[in-house]
């Protein structure tokens, strides 16, 4: 609280001296007062000043003060100064100030304040302290995501949804948009692993095509190994679909195409798995599988497979779509440019299909890993899905736990490292006897190994 030192200066109100003359309330001996009053309201004159004189119906006069600097000496003595006046005896009054008097001086140089609380100033607003007088009040920061750009502020105003409050809370601006884009290292890194990967899948599948006769093609269903190869490229391409700005048909068909292009390749690996199981049993005397054998019967388990996965996909489509969406609570500082998937159901029916397809194909690998085979993968198929139910089984929790540009940065690495298990532990092994071993795959070294 500032107040002046009225020890040492004041001002105050005095009338001037011709209104400083007493008149006695009972006018002269004998007469009575309420007569007086009553004459009172009719006296007018004019003093030697010139200023005219008049009394209220009360038997007061006319409001008219002169305003007086006061200074009080160390030795006790005090001295007044005259710095303006005001007369009352308009209608409206008159006030006025010399300014050319030093008001405040000698020992102020302006106003002397006599506030309970300091002024707020912007980017704080008006708290009342419990048990003090209304005009005594604290000043409380606004919180993030408001302001306020006045002195005094009753309450702080919340900024849009598209904005933020700055660091001292007295303005908002926009706030940053945030999304995997091809320009994020992050980004830029998975896309070119995601194009390395496919660029390897379509070698190697020229390498299977040109090496179709030998043994170590021929004899592990090279249809389903190239099919297997074409749908790893897809799984690889796919995760493109995850990265940039989020759009309407990507959003419609990232998750799509992934269950799609992924259906394909587990199906695969599991009638690849079943081909083996049968073909081992058929050569046992009497069994009936024999006519089981051959790629008609993996073909139709891959198609039949596919058609579940697009007939969840289809009834997501015309249910709840995906659709894009820009997350403005998660994160006070940026908006989050996502796909909304419109329904959670469908993609953990996905999700779940998946995982019960690779589930089944590491269960069917694993029982028919030890199978007298020279050129028998259920060895190299159990680890990949091994690796592939491992991969899948993390991604859940992290991807729940996630959210903006890492949410889709968790799913693309889940396909990634998914498809990259797939792709080394089944065909790595077949291009390094094709190229290192080359005399392990000749039919005659086949037959004499069996």
């Amino acid at each position: 609280m500032h107040t002046p030192d009225f020890k040492r200066m004041r001002m105050n109100l005095r009338a001037p001296e011709e209104q400083r003359t007493r008149i006695d309330a009972h006018g002269e001996e004998g007469i009575p007062a309420a007569q007086l009053n009553a004459l009172m309201p009719h006296v007018t004159f004019r003093t030697s000043s010139g200023d005219k004189i008049y009394f209220k119906d009360n038997g007061n006069p006319q409001a008219r003060y002169d305003i007086l600097k006061w200074y009080f000496l160390e030795i006790g003595n005090k001295k007044s100064i005259k710095v303006g006046s005001f007369d009352g005896s308009e209608s409206d009054g008159k006030l006025f100030v010399n300014d050319s008097a030093n008001l405040w001086g000698p020992y102020f140089s302006e106003f002397a304040h006599s506030r309970c609380s300091e002024p707020c100033k912007p980017g704080f607003r008006k708290a009342k302290v419990e048990g003090a007088p209304s005009c005594c009040y604290t000043c409380v920061l606004c919180a993030d995501g408001e302001m306020s750009n006045i002195t005094d502020a009753p309450s702080c105003m919340k900024c849009s949804k598209y904005e933020k409050s700055n660091s001292v809370r007295n303005s908002c601006f926009p706030r940053n948009i945030n999304y995997l884009s091809y320009g994020d290292q992050l980004g830029a890194t998975l896309s070119s692993i995601s194009v390395t990967f496919s660029i390897s899948c379509a070698v190697i599948l020229g390498i299977f095509i040109k090496y179709r006769e030998t043994p170590i093609v021929r004899d592990n269903n090279r249809y389903l190994s190239c099919l297997l190869l074409i749908s790893l490229m897809l799984c690889f391409l796919c995760t493109l679909l995850f990265i940039g700005r989020p759009t309407q048909i990507c959003c419609l068909l990232r998750q799509v195409t992934f269950g799609v292009v992924f259906t394909i390749s587990v199906s695969s690996v599991l009638a690849k798995t079943l081909t083996v199981i049968i073909a081992f049993n058929a050569t046992k005397p009497g069994s009936k599988l024999k006519k089981y054998v051959g790629t008609q019967l993996a073909i139709i388990l891959v198609i039949v497979c596919s058609l579940v996965e697009i007939v969840i996909s289809a009834m997501w489509m015309a249910s709840n779509p995906p659709f894009p969406e820009a997350d403005t609570l998660s994160d006070p500082d940026y908006i989050i440019l996502l796909c909304n998937e419109g329904s959670g159901f469908f993609l953990f029916c996905i999700f779940g299909y998946i995982g019960t397809l690779a589930l089944l194909s590491f269960i069917a690998a694993f029982l028919a890993k030890d199978f007298p085979d020279r050129f028998n993968e259920a060895k190299n198929i159990t680890f990949s899905m091994l690796g592939f139910c491992s991969v899948w089984g993390a991604f859940v929790p992290a991807y729940l736990s996630s959210k903006g540009s890492r949410m889709v940065a968790v799913e693309i690495f889940a396909i990634l490292s998914s498809s990259a298990g797939l792709l080394g532990c089944i065909f790595i092994p077949k291009c390094y006897i094709i190229f290192l071993r080359p005399e392990l795959n000749r039919k005659d070294n086949v037959v004499r190994k069996q």
